[in-house]
């Protein structure tokens, strides 16, 4: 499917705060499986936009978890150590 401009900036907007692919289906009026299909397909721009969003929100959240175990949080300690674990595995 083609997907203009805004809809693309909208799904990477969603994406970003974690909106499941069926409601964002829904506020795009595409079908569900569709969607989820050219959000699958990884070389198309709507799967780049997608992960992109998607990825921003991590990214800050993981800073927010490492503020917090660099102050001292046991919990943002241990979550930041799995973290460095997670991106050993993925090297």
């Amino acid at each position: 499917m083609n997907y203009t401009e805004q809809q693309l900036e909208q799904i990477e907007k969603f994406a970003s705060i974690y909106l499941k692919i069926s409601d964002m289906a829904t506020v795009l009026d595409v079908p569900a499986e569709v969607l989820r299909w050219d959000i699958s397909q990884r070389e198309t721009e709507v799967s780049k936009r997608y992960h992109k969003g998607k990825a921003a929100s991590k990214v800050k959240l993981l800073s927010q978890e490492m503020l917090l175990a660099q102050v001292g949080s046991p919990l943002a300690v241990e979550n930041a150590h799995r973290n460095l674990m997670d991106m050993e595995d993925d090297e």
